[in-house]
This record gives structure tokens, sequence and C-alpha cells, in this order.
């Protein structure tokens, strides 16, 4: 017969007797739960173990807190992990979706610019009732000795040489030259514009000017008129070409010089074409416009008479004195 080695059979009944023992354990613990379970759900929230339940979760609260606040930092960095082992096409995919994104918002906010600055000459349309048509800015000067730009718009929608273009904060110039569907507007700033304006507040009138610098003058304003810097200057309407009462300027400086006729008047231009797209091309003066600029006229008309005409009596009654004598 084989022999057993000694101390193998020990080792395996302290085995079993350990399996044994868990099994019973594990029954017992079973059968306790179910019991607990039992008497729980019969007795309620009010019954002596959901007691026990609330002060037990009472007193491992803190403990739980902690446990949550220790293991923060670890699903952060789990988070992170997970992200950087997301594959390429995922990523790929999202930086798409991203730059589609980007694309689309700088897209709304362009027609969003573009519908306030409509907005602004339809609002300035309707203040002024200007018969109109509006164009686009294409290019500006094509040389450093005018200062002019070049709209969409020509003979084909109704635009004409000498036609007034002005913007919603101002007016712009005034078309020399038109093609079919482009035409050249002078600038206010250029040297040969030359615009009929008034001061809005005083209602002294003169004329706007250009210069090669590009800085506006108002001219033939006398030194004993009253101007002070911050005067708004606007189209006097006299020439029945621009609409009288469009904004052009601010006065910026007045000087007088010792003996002068006239002041040195300048204007800063509240439109400067460069920060505009859209501008306004009038087509033609409304009947109150042009009876505005006929009465405009007359009445300039009669006050340079009213002197001769003055002239002429003192003449009359001299002649009739000597005739007396």
């Amino acid at each position: 017969m084989p022999l057993t080695p000694p101390g193998r059979p020990q080792r395996s009944a302290l085995s079993n007797s350990r399996q044994s023992s868990g099994g019973r354990a594990l029954v017992a613990c079973v059968v306790i739960s179910l019991a607990l379970f039992t008497v729980s759900s019969r007795m309620g929230d009010e019954g002596p173990l959901s007691v026990a339940r609330s002060a037990f979760q009472t007193v491992t609260s803190p403990v739980r807190y902690l446990g949550a606040t220790v293991a923060a930092p670890f699903r952060g960095i789990g988070n992170v992990v997970t992200n950087l082992t997301a594959d390429q096409e995922t990523l790929s995919e999202l930086r798409s979706q991203n730059d589609e994104l980007r694309a689309r918002m700088v897209e709304l906010e362009e027609d969003a610019q573009t519908a306030e600055r409509l907005q602004g000459l339809l609002d300035l349309r309707d203040a002024y009732d200007l018969q109109s048509t509006a164009a686009r800015i294409i290019s500006g000067s094509v040389d450093t000795w005018s200062s002019t730009v070049t709209i969409d718009k020509g003979t084909a929608t109704g635009v004409n040489a000498g036609m007034p273009v002005t913007a919603s904060s101002g007016v712009v110039g005034q078309v020399v030259e038109s093609g079919l569907n482009s035409s050249t507007v002078r600038l206010l700033t250029d040297e040969n514009s030359s615009i009929s304006a008034m001061i809005q507040s005083s209602r002294v009138q003169g004329m706007l000017t250009g210069s090669v610098t590009g800085q506006l003058t108002l001219s033939l304003i006398g030194s004993d008129q009253k101007v002070e810097v911050g005067d708004v200057v606007v189209t006097s309407g006299l020439g029945g070409v621009f609409p009288k009462g469009l904004p052009l300027g601010e006065v910026t400086s007045v000087e007088s010089a010792p003996g002068a006729l006239y002041l040195d008047v300048i204007v800063e231009p509240f439109s400067h074409a460069e920060n505009y797209e859209e501008v306004l091309v009038i087509t033609s003066l409304t009947e109150g416009q042009r009876a505005t600029a006929d009465d405009i006229a007359a009445a300039d008309a009669q006050d340079q008479q009213a002197p001769a005409a003055g002239s002429g009596d003192d003449a009359t009654e001299d002649d009739a004195a000597g005739s007396a004598e």
C-alpha cells in the first residue's frame, strides 16, 4: 500500500471545515437580511430599523463626502485620459464641426452688420423723403490726384452724372461719370468738390469745398457772422442738386485774420467713404424739395437786389434835389 504523507489528511479536513463554516455564515447572512427587509417593509419609515438606518447615514455622511472629494481628481484624470485616448477620427470630426460653427458665426455677424447699414439708409431715405436707389462701393480712387470711389450702379438703373450720393451719416459726394453698370463719385474732400452749405443753428450760408490735402473748408462766411466750433453743417439746397438739410460735417476750427472779410472755417465730414460699403444715390428731388430750393434762391436774389435798389432811390433823390436848386 502506498504510504500517505504525514499531515495531509489533517490539512484536508481543516479546509473542508472552513468551507462548511463559510457556507453556513453566508446562509445565515442571507436569512438575516431577508428578515430585516421584511420587518422594515412592514414597519415603514417610522420603525426602529429606519431610525437606525438614518442614524447610520448621518454618522457616515462625513466619510462619504470625504471619499467623494478625494475621488473627484481621479475622476477628472480619468476623463482626461479618455479624451487623450480618443481616436483620431473623432478628434478630426470635432475640429471640422468647430470650424463650421466659427464660419457660420462670422457669416451671421456680417449679415447683421449689413442689415444695420441698410436700415440706416432706409431711415435716411424716409426721413428726407428721397427719390433714391441703393448702390455698393466697389473700389476707391484709381490715382493719387483725385478723391473718388466707384459704385456698382450706372445708367442702366437710372444713375447719371450730377446726382448726389449720401451715406446714412451724411453726404458722400456727387456722381461725375456714369457708365452702363458703374459710376464714379467725387468725394466731398476732393479739391474740385464744392457744395452749397449752411450752419444748421444760425442758418449762415457758404460753400463747402475740398482741397488737395482732403481738408474741408466752409468759405464765403463773413467775419461778422456767428460760427462756433461744434456747429453742424448741412446742405442749404441752393442750386437744386442736393436736398436741403442733409448732414455734411461739424465745425472743428474757426479763425479770423485781422482785416479779413471772411472767416476761415474748417469742417470735419460726417461720412468717410472708406468706412461705408452701401450708399444712396439721390436720383431726383421731390416737388417739395424743388420748391424749397427755388424759394431759397429767390430769397437770396432778393437780398442781393435790395441794396442796389436802395442806391437807385438815393440817386433819384439827389437828382431831384439838384433840379430843385
